[in-house]
Formats: structure tokens, sequence, C-alpha cells
């Protein structure tokens, strides 16, 4: 029977990986950090582009054949038979997506961007003594230089929030499903409940009491401890930001989902709180 594939998008520090967690406790599941997938397949397709000059060998149809045929070797070792893969910028390559897969869902975790981007400040000072390659040296000075080179259209959170922008408004938007990470670490069992009704699988009895996923090699290497590293309870925590005010108004309007014109997307999400988790 061919496997089931879906895809797990949408803005960082956000919930990605603590989903992952949650939804590999289900032995019909595989889901993990973010993958090379996306990557994959974008550098093949320059590799086969009017750019290259192996251009001439290629047409549409062979194209499409080995960016699926990548993504499938990327997981010949996966014997689940439904398969979450993990990319921030799955959500603008929706309309290739569509053209390798008969039917596939994206969850898009989401989060005010300003708690993003003091999450991800929070993180930079738990390591105080680590210089990440999360920001350069002219960018690391203070927290409205970090803030900007993130927000930036090639940023971290820029780069994303820009293809979710473009999914939620495209005409593919009614594959998507946007979780609010307030509501997922609230209310776990519901907001779990509802994927499952989307994707259209049966509810799986998930332990939201011992979640385990981390990535400590990866997180080592990119020089940022317990990026990837999720605690084994689902809880909200509500706390002060840490931004200074000038900055966190500067980024809390850019919650674009709040407004549902214009979008067939499906949306868990909380209304605008001066509160988050961690």
């Amino acid at each position: 029977m061919p496997q089931q594939f879906h895809f797990i998008s949408g803005l960082p520090r956000s919930g990605s990986t603590l989903l992952a967690g949650i939804l590999k406790q289900n032995p019909r599941f595989h889901a993990a950090m973010s993958s090379p997938v996306a990557g994959l397949v974008n550098g093949v397709l320059e590799q086969m582009g009017a750019a290259s000059e192996s251009y001439s060998f290629f047409d549409e149809a062979k194209r499409k054949t080995i960016c699926r045929a990548l993504i499938d070797a990327y997981y010949a070792d996966k014997t689940q038979p439904v398969l979450f893969d993990t990319n921030r910028h799955w959500t603008a390559r929706l309309h290739q997506l569509v053209e390798l897969f008969d039917d596939f869902k994206v969850i898009c975790c989401v989060r005010n961007p300003a708690w993003i981007m003091d999450s991800f400040e929070a993180i930079y000072r738990k390591n105080p003594f680590d210089y990440s390659r999360m920001f350069n040296a002219a960018s690391r000075g203070t927290v409205y230089s970090r803030c900007d080179s993130l927000i930036n259209g090639g940023g971290t959170v820029g780069s994303a929030w820009t293809a979710l922008k473009e999914a939620y408004y495209g005409e593919f938007s009614d594959r998507l499903l946007l979780i609010d990470y307030d509501l997922l670490t609230q209310h776990p069992a519901r907001t779990i409940e509802l994927i499952y009704r989307f994707i259209g699988e049966p509810v799986f009895d998930h332990d939201f009491n011992n979640v385990s996923y981390e990535e400590s090699e990866f997180d080592q290497k990119l020089g940022v401890k317990g990026l990837h590293t999720v605690k084994k309870k689902v809880e909200f925590k509500s706390r002060r930001s840490i931004l200074p005010p000038d900055l966190f108004a500067k980024y809390q309007d850019m919650d674009f989902w709040q407004d549902t014109t214009g979008t067939a997307a499906h949306i868990i999400a909380a209304t605008k709180t001066s509160v988050s988790a961690e």
C-alpha cells in the first residue's frame, strides 16, 4: 500500500518540533524536525532549470518524476504508512506539491510574530558565550539588530512568514490547517483531535505528559543549545516578554491569519493576548 504524505510547515518557534514529538507517538506516523527534502528538491530543479547547461535533457514530465523519486528515496527506510515532512518553505511550494502528490495536507504552526521574536531572543540569551550561526558579526550586536536580521525577507522569520502568507491567500489554501501555538499548549488533546480529523486519520491516544523529542547534535552544530528540545509535559506557561515594548508592538500586528477574508485555509487560532507560552 503506498504511503500517505503530509507536511508540517508554518513559522519558526511556533510548535513544529513539539507537534512532531506528539505525532510520532503514533506508530502509524513518522514525524521529525525540519528535513532537507525541500532544499534537495529545489536544488535538483535548479540543476535541471533553464540556467543550467543540462536544461535540454529534461522535459517537464522528467523533472516531475525526478522530484518525486527524490522524495521517495529519502523516505525509503521508513515503514510507517503516514509520513510528515517538515520544512518552513513548503508553503511556498504548494504549486509543486499538488503536482507531486494526489492528496496531502499541510499543518502550519503559527504564533504571534512578537512572541516568535521574543522566543528567539530568549534562546540567544540562554547561550551567552556561544556565538551561533543564527547571527553574523554585524547582526549580533543588539536585540534590535538581531530582530532585524530575523524578520527581513531572507531571514529565518521573514522568509517563513512570507511563504505562509503566499499559501494562506493562494489557490491551494484549502490544503492548510493553521495551528496556534498557544492553543496547542493549552488544549493539546482537542487540537490534536482536530488535526486527525483534518487529515482523515483515526484518533490515537497520545500521552501529553511524556512527549519526547530533541535534536541535540543538530543544535550543537548550529551553536544554539536547546533550539529543538521539547519539554516532556505539554503545558502553557505565561510570562512577560523580554523584548523592549517598541519592538514587541512592531511585530504584534503581523498575525495576518486573524483575518480570514480571502482564504480557504482551516484555522485553529486564539485571539490576541499579551502573554504567551514557552
